[in-house]
């Protein structure tokens, strides 16, 4: 077998094969020798059909055997003769096979760049020294507060506030007649100012006094995520049945019992302050991950394979597909797609697989290992933040190793991090909450306390 290595790029290579067709002759025979064993034609006994017969009956499919074998034995040749590191699937349009000569094809494969060493010693770090305030533990509390709040009828005769719930009817009409997609719905409570419902409602109802009947027109935009009614002016007939208010239940120990495993309001203090502190923790993590890429993503340039950059986009989009599946909608429901998401996170996407040829790289570079020893505490720690037994994590992994091989990389990846902070000349520092990154800084701090408040909630 002869083998051309054309190089189309520093990440491309175009792989010319030819077969002589002696080798395509003699695996020929073999599949002929094998059918003639199997074969069953009327007038010929089973083992004495004669070659020709064979061909003119079968050999569409003997080909069609044949060349799918040579091909793969091929290409794992020149896999492990050329030790071609590659990524995704290869791409080739199989020609015919002519029994008559040579079998001549091309395959087109994506290979990892060789990178050079990364230099990851001394790059400058600063590292935020967040702190959890008082205030960060009041807010918490009152957001247990909020979920613990309940509603109360209002028994004045007043009219609808923007602070107000109120217990309403509704039933759409399309044209002066109810339409099917927006049914009659009756003692709905509905929050004005929220977005349950189009904002014609809130507009409507605020300074209205039960009881009352309303008439609300909305006009749906032609981009409206919803199918049945995007475009269409829906007249909503409204009966306003009456006003609640949120009544808050007093800040004391009895408010944190109902919550099951506290005592008292300084033991919930104390547990969200424990949970703060972790995700201030995680952040700083995540902060410094994002320097040290920023310096090395500028500092070493290289070719991404486009199979790694698709790969990374699958998983952008699976996730997104599935937050939209928690709250019972899809892509296409909130007006997007794959291809909108492809494009849109293109460049977010090849980032990422930087990373991850930088830091396999580096794994490489210094001989990374997890121990057993490491791997069995990580699996712990996943454990813990699932509320599950290490047991239960190890038996999802032994149903699915491949998931077990990629959680033990990316366990490695986090090692090779660690390694580049303690060589990073990390600077320590206040928080600067004048910066340009204030905002994003602001968004990670929101998450966190939402993700304290449901931890303490649990």
């Amino acid at each position: 077998m002869q083998v051309k290595i054309e190089d189309k790029s520093s990440v491309k290579k175009v792989l010319s094969f030819e077969i002589p067709k002696e080798k395509v002759a003699k695996e020929l025979d073999k599949a002929y020798n094998e059918l003639k064993k199997k074969a069953d034609i009327k007038g010929f006994r089973k083992g004495k059909i004669p070659r020709k017969v064979l061909e003119n009956r079968f050999s569409k499919d003997v080909h069609a055997d044949v060349a799918p074998r040579l091909i793969q034995d091929s290409f794992i040749e020149a896999i492990q003769e050329h030790d071609l590191n590659i990524v995704g699937g290869p791409q080739m349009d199989p020609p015919d096979l002519d029994p008559e000569a040579a079998y001549i094809f091309d395959i087109t494969v994506e290979v990892k760049p060789e990178l050079e060493d990364i230099d990851f010693k001394g790059i400058s770090l600063e590292k935020n020294r967040y702190v959890v305030s008082d205030a960060e533990i009041d807010g918490q509390i009152h957001m247990i507060q909020k979920t613990m709040a309940k509603k109360q009828t209002v028994k004045e005769k007043r009219a609808v506030k923007e602070t107000d719930f109120v217990l309403i009817d509704y039933q759409g009409f399309l044209n002066n007649e109810p339409y099917e997609h927006t049914p009659k719905i009756e003692n709905y409570v509905y929050g004005i100012g929220r977005d349950a419902l189009p904002k014609e409602f809130s507009e409507k109802l605020l300074g209205s006094i039960p009881v009352q009947d309303l008439e609300i027109e909305v006009a749906y935009p032609e981009d409206y995520p919803d199918e049945n009614v995007k475009g269409k002016t829906i007249l909503y007939k409204v009966t306003l049945k009456e006003i609640q208010e949120e009544v808050l239940p007093e800040i004391n120990d009895d408010l944190v019992k109902d919550l099951g495993r506290f005592e008292t309001l300084e033991d919930v203090k104390d547990s969200i302050r424990d949970n703060l502190d972790k995700g201030n923790k995680q952040r700083i993590t995540h902060e410094l991950s994002e320097q040290i890429f920023q310096h090395l993503l500028e500092k070493y340039i290289f070719e991404v394979p486009e199979a790694m950059i698709e790969g990374e986009l699958n998983g952008i989009v699976k996730e997104a597909e599935q937050a939209y599946a928690a709250n019972n909608t899809t892509l296409e429901q909130e007006g997007l797609s794959r291809d909108m998401l492809f494009s849109q996170y293109r460049d977010v996407a090849e980032k990422q697989a930087r990373r991850h040829l930088i830091l396999d790289k580096i794994i490489t570079q210094e001989k990374l290992d997890l121990t057993d020893e490491e791997l069995e505490a990580s699996l712990a720690e996943m454990a813990q933040g699932m509320n599950a037994s290490v047991d239960a994590i190890k038996n999802f992994f032994k149903m699915d190793p491949k998931q077990l091989e990629y959680y033990k990389y990316s366990q490695l990846e986090k090692k090779a991090i660690d390694l580049i902070l303690e060589e990073g000349d990390v600077t320590e520092k206040d928080p600067d909450i004048d910066s340009h990154d204030d905002d994003t800084v602001q968004t990670a701090r929101s998450e966190d306390d939402t993700q304290a408040s449901e931890e303490i909630e649990k």
